[in-house]
């Protein structure tokens, strides 16, 4: 099993803290965020650089911790234009410099209208997915030229918020450098909670091939509202997940979400014993 975790779940901490934090946990791969999980560096836009990468890799790499996915979480959709270019830009150049991160995948949720107040936007509006898709058309593009993977997040609350509307996406945008972070939790809603089990066999039979990276975490129902919890400590089945896992897409990444560092042991041992027993 090769199971990680998201670098800022460990707070935004210098760079040797925070790889150091990362190994004693026993992580060995990570999904990094550099401006949620980096203290002391400022990395935004302009600022990254070949030496800044290789910092930042090596420091890890000290560690033994090597940098699965660099985070760069950008709203394709925002409804403002000037915003939304500049995460656009913000994200080619996650792109260009991420082989130097040590890193072959940059990754992003898909977006959402609602956004600064303004809850009547319809994320499930054509509209919205066609500007999603010129969003995705141009940083795939980038991608393309770097020899680097978009690796994509749905969700429900997004504007790609079903397995289909993914699937969709796939088939408008046909590169092999466009692929999926899959994290079954986020499909879930208390609306379809009882047919999680379809969820995720969707999930595998429309984007099984295209999936690079599992995000891991759970959640449990309590007052007809859906609560976060750590993988392993709710509903999710993870059992039917990691049995197509493991079919499908052998030592993927399985990276911890939305967990507190008192939950990650339990939780890594919880996915390494289910996996070992399916």
């Amino acid at each position: 099993m090769i199971i990680g975790g998201r670098a800022h779940d460990f707070g935004k901490l210098p760079v040797a803290q925070l790889a150091a934090k990362v190994s004693k946990q026993g992580y060995s791969y990570i999904q990094l965020a550099l401006s949620k999980a980096i203290y002391g560096i400022d990395c935004s836009l302009g600022k990254l650089s070949p030496g800044l990468g290789n910092y930042i890799r090596d420091s890890f790499k000290k560690e033994n911790v090597q940098i699965a996915v660099l985070g760069c979480y950008i709203n394709g959709i925002h409804p403002d234009i000037q915003k939304r270019r500049a995460d656009i830009d913000r994200f080619k150049e996650h792109i260009r410099f991420a082989r130097d991160f040590g890193c072959s995948i940059v990754g992003t949720e898909t977006g959402t209208l609602k956004v600064d107040g303004l809850s009547d936007y319809d994320n499930e509006s054509e509209s919205a997915f066609e500007t999603l898709i010129e969003s995705l058309k141009e940083i795939t593009c980038e991608a393309e030229k770097f020899g680097v993977i978009v690796g994509i997040e749905g969700g429900k609350n997004e504007v790609v918020s079903t397995p289909q509307r993914m699937r969709r996406v796939l088939d408008l945008i046909p590169s092999n450098n466009l692929q999926v972070i899959y994290d079954p939790t986020n499909y879930i809603s208390i609306l379809n909670f009882k047919d999680q089990n379809d969820l995720i066999k969707d999930a595998f039979n429309l984007f099984g091939d295209r999936m690079v990276v599992l995000h891991a975490k759970d959640f449990v129902v309590c007052n007809d509202k859906i609560n976060i919890v750590a993988a392993g400590m709710g509903n999710l089945n993870y059992e039917l997940i990691l049995k197509q896992l493991k079919k499908r897409k052998p030592f993927i990444n399985i990276l911890l979400e939305d967990i507190k560092e008192v939950d990650m042991d339990r939780s890594i041992k919880f996915i390494e014993q289910l996996y070992n027993r399916v």
